[in-house]
């Protein structure tokens, strides 16, 4: 039986967070910073890493307002799962994303990383607390 990771997301207008899960998906660890220069390469990039990795699920943080409500961010990064769900066969979820960048430069911070080195790493930790999140929630289904 052939074992699939899960992908997480953090989806962003000039770059986008990539987190891996281990095999067992149980593990979520950032993968890379990939610099967004449009949709269809972004889509491209990452359906090459989603085959690469035999991902057969992917978490896209979606950008919900502090009230719950979805804005104009959330209709774009909607589009862009849909598209990459379309173009790469693999299903998208979306996870509510408030706090996770809050939440990734405090765990930078106190791991002492200095403010130069935060801005390279904040999105593929975001993008790591996205898919943790989801495996965590995908455990109590």
């Amino acid at each position: 039986m052939q074992k699939h990771r899960k992908m997480g997301i953090d989806y962003g207008d000039k770059r986008i967070g990539i987190a891996l899960s281990d095999l067992l998906c149980i593990i979520s660890s950032p993968y890379e910073v990939y610099p967004n220069h449009g949709q269809d390469d972004a889509i491209r990039h990452i359906d090459q890493i989603i085959k690469e990795n035999n991902v057969d699920e992917i978490a896209l943080g979606l950008p919900l307002n502090m009230d719950g409500s979805e804005g104009e961010r959330a209709k774009i990064h909607r589009e862009f799962g849909k598209l990459l769900e379309q173009y790469s066969g693999v299903k998208v979820y979306f996870i509510d994303e408030r706090l996770t960048s809050a939440e990734a430069e405090d765990i930078l911070i106190s791991s002492g990383v200095r403010r130069e080195k935060r801005k390279e790493l904040i999105d593929k930790i975001a993008a790591q607390l996205i898919l943790q999140t989801f495996m965590e929630n995908k455990k109590g289904d």
